[in-house]
Formats: C-alpha cells, structure tokens, sequence
C-alpha cells in the first residue's frame, strides 16, 4: 500500500446490521462472491463452499496480490471456507445440515445443477421455511437462454453495452468485470430487501438474479436514447456522447485532463474563464449543446489549440477556478495513492496467508457501525472448524478427509 494509511480497526465494534445471520455460499468468480462479501462486511457470517485442494477456480486467476489472485482477494474476505467434494453423498449431507438453519442461500452454480444435486429453493425451503434463495445466472432460470454459458464479456456483448463502448473504429469492453458487479449488487440489494420481507412474513424468498437483466438496466440510457428505431449512442472513446465537450484534452505536457460541461451557463463560464475568448459562447456552431456535439471535431481543436501552451496543473487550476467540473487521468498507481481516499481513512488492512493486506473500507460511511474486515481465508482453512459445530468427530472428519470429501 506504499504512504498510503491505513485506518485502525477498533477492538470493540458497535452491533452490524447483519450480525448472527448465516450464508451458505456455493459460488465462484466474482458476481456471487461479491454479493456474499458485502454481506459479510454488514456483518453476515458467510460459509463458502470449495472444491477440495483447488478451491474456487478464480484462485487461479492471477498471482499479482502477494502471490494471490487479484479477482479473490477483492470479494473473499470475511468469508469462512469449507471444502466439500459434492460429487460424494457425504458431502452433499453436510451442506443439507448446514442449509437447515441458515438464514441465505446463494449460488452461482450452472442452471439447473443445483437442483440436480436436491438444493433446489422448493426442497430446502421445505425443511428451512425462512430460508433465503439467491440463484445468480447468466440468463436466468428460464427462457431460450438459460443453459448458454455466460461470462463478463458475453454479457457485456448481449446487452448491448459494447455497441456504445469503444472507438468509433472498435468496441471495447469495461475494464473491470461491469456484468459481474451489476449482478452481484443485485443480487446483495435483493438479498437486503428479502430479509426485511421476511421480518414481516416469517418466510423466506426465491431470488432469480440475472446478469444479462442487471446490466440491461444499467443500459436504459441508451435503450431510450435509441428508442422507435432511432440512431444509439456513437461510440467516442472516454468523451461523452451527447454531450461536449465532455471529455479527456490532452495539455502541454502531454498529460490528459477530463473536463465535462452539463449546461449553457457553464460553457459561458467555460469560453470566458478556460479558453479566454467570451465570444465562442455566442459562436453560431456552438452556441448550444447540440451543436457543439455537432461540430466537436472544431471545438475540440480550438480546445487544444488552447491547452497547448499549458501544462495540466495550469489547466486544471483555469478549470477549477471556472468552476467547470474536471479530473485527473489517474492510473493504478494514481489510485492507489488518490489523497481524497487517504484523507477520508478509507483503507484498512486484512490477514492473508501472505501477511497484512491493504483494503478499501466498503462505500458509505455509517456512524452507527463499522463495516467487518476480517481475513481472506486459505483454501478449506475453516473446514475442521464448521465440521465440529455440526457434531462431527475427530475421527469422523478424519475418515472424509482420507476419502477426498472434504
């Protein structure tokens, strides 16, 4: 984490919002992983089930956290793990016992496996009435596309989002896993609002997440920009596109800086203040939204014409001072370091079987608590330990441990 600091954990910690409640966690990657973590940041006791040895495929995915993968490290913490073979009857029984008095659910298992294995909502909710279901898919448990594999990238290309993401020239995909997270948030808000239903009805529910849904909504701008058959969103890189100049300008000393105008009033302040020429306000080919978008290929030359003799701190300070909304092009390291994070203590530090690990303290700071950030465990670490809570016996674990089924 380099200078950056990193916020003390207090020894004694206020009551969370989901402490004594139990998930069982039949998952992998990342859009139920990162459901399930953020339950365990409020709190949540989260069991995650793993394959013996291997564990989570997306272990494997990288080595770039001290030796660990990336991808896992961000949505594992907190969690408990416990590796069971569920190929063995034996193992599929202690995962039933588990799911007679958890509280939630959740798997991201391929459609129809779970029920092929007795863990459908309707069997458990049988023997665990208040028992909260939350099966997270591509395409969700019915419809022409249910059992088609479904990854990030394909659900950012079936829902449309690659059509308004790139270069005029080539698509391109979101950087980090957007379908993942979508259907993971989704996922943990349904989650939420289930237990609050079940605090009236005493009952649990059946959720049905689906990635290609929850992206699909995070699309609705240009599903109604485009509506009646009308042209979509063009495609322009990191600038707006439909408003301009909104947008990355490279300055003087070849360093990009992001600036974005919402209104009239600002591109007034923007023409006197930025580029020091009060007249382009009222230039006919610019003097509204619409045509600046329209002839952006001139605005923006004037713009760098502009920037040119300047360096980005110089513009920055012209667009601060204008009051013209504007960012850094910031990279990893840039994050790392960002002093707005550092200044609110908004990184802690967790356990890992490589050391301390630096970690963002999740979004929202609440005066009532403070968020859980506890281990990243090893593979079936916790494993013994869940076993015994169930009556298991010394001899007992021994004997599934030298058949391969936990």
């Amino acid at each position: 984490m380099s200078s950056t600091q990193a916020k003390p954990q207090q020894t004694q910690v206020a009551q969370r919002p989901l402490d004594g409640i139990t998930v069982i966690a039949l998952e992998h990657v990342i859009a139920a992983p990162f459901c399930t973590r953020q339950l365990a940041d409020l709190g949540a006791r989260v069991i995650k089930i793993e394959r013996p040895g291997l564990g989570d495929f997306a272990r494997a995915y990288d080595t770039r956290a001290k030796g660990m993968s990336s991808h896992f490290v961000w949505v594992n913490r907190s969690k408990e793990s416990l590796t069971l073979d569920l190929k063995q009857a034996a193992a599929l029984e202690i995962l039933h016992k588990l799911l007679q008095t958890a509280d939630i659910f959740v798997q991201n298992l391929a459609p129809g496996a779970a029920s092929r294995m007795g863990l459908s909502a309707d069997h458990l909710q049988k023997v665990n009435p208040r028992l909260i279901y939350c099966d997270v898919s591509g395409y969700g448990n019915d419809g022409p596309y249910r059992d088609k594999k479904a990854y990030d990238l394909l659900i950012q290309s079936e829902a449309g989002f690659l059509s308004v993401t790139g270069t005029p020239d080539e698509p391109s995909k979101a950087g980090n896993s957007i379908g993942d997270i979508a259907a993971g948030m989704y996922a943990y808000s349904n989650i939420l609002a289930a237990l609050l239903l079940r605090e009236k009805t005493g009952l649990g529910s059946c959720i049905d997440i689906s990635m290609l849904e929850c992206l699909s909504e995070w699309m609705s701008f240009p599903l109604y920009y485009a509506m009646d058959n009308t042209d979509p969103p063009s495609r322009n890189g990191a600038s707006h596109a439909t408003i301009y100049p909104y947008g990355p300008f490279l300055a003087g000393d070849g360093k990009t800086v992001m600036l974005g105008l919402q209104n009239e009033r600002e591109w007034l302040q923007f023409c006197r203040q930025v580029l020091l020429n009060e007249a382009l306000a009222i230039d006919p080919r610019f003097n509204s939204n619409a045509l600046r978008n329209e002839n952006r290929a001139a605005l923006k030359q004037i713009i760098l014409d502009t920037f040119r003799p300047l360096n980005s701190q110089q513009v920055i300070a012209r667009l601060d001072q204008a009051q013209i909304a504007n960012a850094q092009l910031n990279d990893m390291a840039g994050l790392w370091q960002h002093q707005q994070l550092a200044a609110r203590q908004r990184w802690a530090e967790v356990e890992s079987a490589s050391g301390k690990m630096p970690a963002l303290i999740p979004p929202g700071i609440n005066d009532a608590y403070e968020y859980r950030m506890g281990p990243i465990p090893s593979v079936g670490e916790h494993t013994t330990a869940i076993l015994e809570e169930l009556g298991l016996s010394e001899n007992e674990i021994s004997t599934l441990r030298q058949a391969g089924t936990i």
